[in-house]
């Protein structure tokens, strides 16, 4: 049961999200995303990247690639 309520910026739900993905997407580099890397300043567009994911069933290895790219982007350097 999911009673997070997304549109709120706060660590438990980035925590959320980042799983969900890695979990959906089943990325081998999991140790490589980790919700403490996320810049909170990126929260929308790591929401957007979250319900997107969530919505489609299959994704094309380029579309994971692009994907795991914009997580990349959203990372703390």
């Amino acid at each position: 049961m999911n009673n997070l309520d997304l549109t709120k910026n706060t660590p438990e739900n980035v925590e959320f999200m980042v799983e969900a993905i890695k979990e959906k997407l089943r990325m081998m580099n999991i140790g490589a995303i980790k919700p403490s890397s996320f810049n909170s300043d990126m929260y929308e567009e790591l929401h957007d990247i979250y319900n997107m994911v969530m919505k489609k069933n299959n994704f094309s290895p380029n579309e994971m690639q692009a994907i795991a790219e914009e997580l990349g982007r959203l990372r703390n350097l």
